[in-house]
């Protein structure tokens, strides 16, 4: 059974059709990049998944649960406990220090812990950092602290919205290749999206989305 399935799922606004009957099928610990023009349906397919969003109809199954019948309250502990998020803007608190915004993501799902959030920061390259606030980090930084951020409670899966889109070439390749080192090692199920080919390549699929349809999806060689 996939860990990831989604059958059917169409998402409307006020008459807009923003998904137009998605079927997709997700193996635990792949990595999968979404891509395609702006208003395709790329992050309304990925804010689906997280629970950030429901569909107007079809059937979504992660990891065996039903959460297309999922109350509010059902989608707010899925995502405490299944999902890390990363985003394009770092939306990091400017008045708590990097381990501060790490410990910040702990209290929510259970309780905070400064010694493993230190650890996580360390993990991602930010050891000698730790109590620097955000304006005092570079941004190719404030996405590491994100990282660690998303991934400290230990999801199963990492949601990602444009994460390297405010970052420069060389930026960009060093967070991703901390997001395939911690993969290799975890081995969560990355879903992200992108408008940058070159992050596209460094996944093992990419799915290319068009008005709201799948258009193409290409299974890659690279991990």
């Amino acid at each position: 059974m996939p860990f990831i399935e989604l059958k059917n799922v169409i998402k409307e606004y006020r008459n807009t059709h923003a998904l137009r009957g998605i079927d997709i099928s997700i193996e635990k610990g792949q990595w999968l990049n979404l891509v395609g023009p702006s208003g395709s349906g790329k992050s309304t397919l990925l804010n689906i998944i997280g629970c950030l969003d429901s569909p107007t109809s079809g059937g979504i199954v992660i990891d065996g649960a039903d959460i297309s019948s999922f109350s509010e309250d059902e989608m707010a502990v899925f995502r405490r406990e299944k999902t890390g998020f990363i985003f394009q803007q770092s939306h990091l608190i400017p008045y708590l220090s990097a381990v501060e915004n790490v410990m910040l993501s702990q209290y929510f799902h259970s309780m905070a812990d400064e010694k493993e959030a230190m650890e996580a920061l360390t993990r991602v390259g930010l050891g000698h950092r730790l109590h620097h606030r955000p304006s005092q980090l570079s941004g190719g930084e404030q996405q590491r602290v994100c990282i660690a951020r998303a991934l400290i409670n230990s999801p199963q899966i990492l949601l990602a919205d444009e994460p390297t889109g405010n970052l420069d070439r060389e930026n960009t390749k060093n967070i991703l290749e901390l997001v395939k080192r911690l993969h290799e090692e975890e081995h969560f199920t990355i879903i992200l999206v992108t408008h940058d080919p070159f992050v596209a390549q460094w996944g093992q699929r990419v799915l290319t989305m068009e008005d709201g349809r799948i258009k193409c999806d290409e299974f890659l060689c690279r991990l």
